[in-house]
């Protein structure tokens, strides 16, 4: 069965299809919500089990910065 994976424009996958990606895309944007709603970064932590730097760097968007630019199929 094909699926679509979002990558970059040097082709490589990015956000949720990326291989070692542990959270859904709609996570990271719940996360960069709850913080832009005054949540800390540790309550946030705390909640999707992960480590507070990890909160940190997704809100300040040194991690899951990319977007996909264009779709593949794979399978």
């Amino acid at each position: 069965m094909k699926k679509l994976i979002g990558v970059n424009e040097r082709g490589l996958r990015v956000g949720q299809d990326h291989q070692r990606a542990k959270l859904s895309d709609a996570a990271v944007e719940l996360i960069r919500k709850l913080h832009e709603d005054g949540m800390s970064y540790r309550v946030i932590a705390e909640k999707f089990e992960i480590a507070k730097s990890t909160v940190q760097d997704i809100c300040t968007y040194r991690r899951r910065a990319q977007q996909a630019v264009k779709w593949r199929t794979t399978g």
